[in-house]
């Protein structure tokens, strides 16, 4: 198939993603919890995305809790012409499907998206089988650095969507606040009154700012880390609990007097716990953020000189400046701490889904 026919093909698929927004938000809403209006944000920029991929035959395996609105956008595949085989949706067991997947020896590229752990487990089977290409974007204990300049009421409301959109269940939620010692205490104060306010409920509702939890056993897991952190001396400011008597929701919970050696600090926890923890000084920061952090980090600033130093030593293949979790899909990142890898849709991301063929022909002979 021609590059035109694929991109005839490809654009007809991300307007058939616009005509049905609505069916797919409450779909990936029905799917996973997330807030609604969240969800026609995705699915937006998701559209958007599709001019630049690359044009591959690819097997998406959807986590075996979510699989919806994976199968439903093959359908739209189908339906806009694309030939059998070329995009294969594969819902199933995660540990089952990627021992399939990486160690087949007709699959050139993985691209995994998840644990630090299964991310290794991944990295084992493809040393031990065909060696394939491999990127990852693991899940991070992401941070967010309030600097002592920062205007104290923007930073408290950009902190709000650091963690607790998608119900505290994206890889990029900023899960460790770091907060100059200096504004530590009236940040605590007016954040978790913020949180306190925050809206849990039906995602449906155009009101609720965050959905349920996947499942039972992840709000089992969650409140198990909730009890943690209490034990372990962390200062309970807010939430703690379940929301309700029915469903999978957790109220947002907020800690302070938090230490790095906390497991509600080191751990994945994958909901919506926030932990607040106080710095003395720009390399007191840099050295603990740059312990674990790589996937992403933001930075609350006034001075711009200081933003670029900080952003300069911080060891992340995304920073935020004033910002959090904006998309900057045309942007290319590196590898920074075992994450990455030129995951991206501009023209260095493309080097990751084609190989170079060398040919010397000696022209005399045609």
């Amino acid at each position: 198939m021609g590059a035109a026919v694929r991109a005839d093909l490809m654009r007809k698929f991300a307007e058939y993603l616009r005509r049905d927004i609505d069916y797919l938000s409450k779909l990936e809403t029905l799917n996973n919890g997330k807030p609604l209006e969240e969800n026609k944000m995705d699915i937006t920029v998701s559209a958007d995305c599709i001019d630049y991929y690359a044009g591959n035959t690819i097997i998406l395996k959807p986590a075996e809790e979510t699989p919806l609105t994976a199968l439903y956008c093959a359908s739209l595949l189908k339906e806009s012409g694309f030939p059998p085989g070329v995009v294969n949706v594969l819902p199933g067991d995660g540990s089952e499907c990627s021992q399939f997947i990486v160690t087949h020896k007709g699959i050139d590229k993985v691209i995994f998206t998840g644990s630090f752990g299964v991310g290794r487990k991944v990295q084992e089977l493809a040393a031990k089988s065909n060696l394939e290409c491999l990127s990852f974007e693991l899940l991070e204990k992401c941070p967010l650095i309030i600097c002592e300049d920062a205007d104290l009421d923007s930073a408290v409301k950009l902190t709000d969507r650091t963690i607790f959109a998608n119900s505290a269940q994206s890889c990029f939620a900023g899960s460790r606040i770091f907060v100059h010692e200096k504004i530590h205490d009236q940040f605590v104060i007016k954040y978790a009154e913020l949180a306190t306010r925050r809206v849990v409920g039906d995602p449906f509702d155009s009101k609720t700012e965050q959905g349920p939890q996947i499942n039972d056993e992840k709000v089992q897991k969650i409140m198990k880390y909730i009890e943690s952190g209490k034990k372990q001396g962390a200062k309970l400011e807010c939430g703690g609990e379940r929301f309700g008597t029915n469903g999978f929701f957790i109220r947002p919970t907020v800690f302070s007097n938090v230490t790095d050696d906390m497991d509600i600090t080191s751990d994945e926890v994958i909901g919506p716990i926030m932990s607040i923890l106080k710095y003395h000084d720009y390399d007191e920061v840099i050295t603990r953020v740059n312990n674990t952090c790589g996937l992403a980090v933001g930075v609350i600033i006034k001075d711009k000189t200081q933003a670029n130093f900080l952003v300069s030593r911080l060891q992340a293949r995304t920073a935020w400046i004033n910002k959090y979790d904006a998309a900057m899909n045309l942007l290319p990142f590196g590898r920074y701490n075992h994450v990455g890898g030129k995951k991206n849709f501009n023209g260095n991301g493309f080097d990751e889904y084609y190989e170079v063929k060398k040919v010397a022909t000696d022209t005399d002979l045609l």
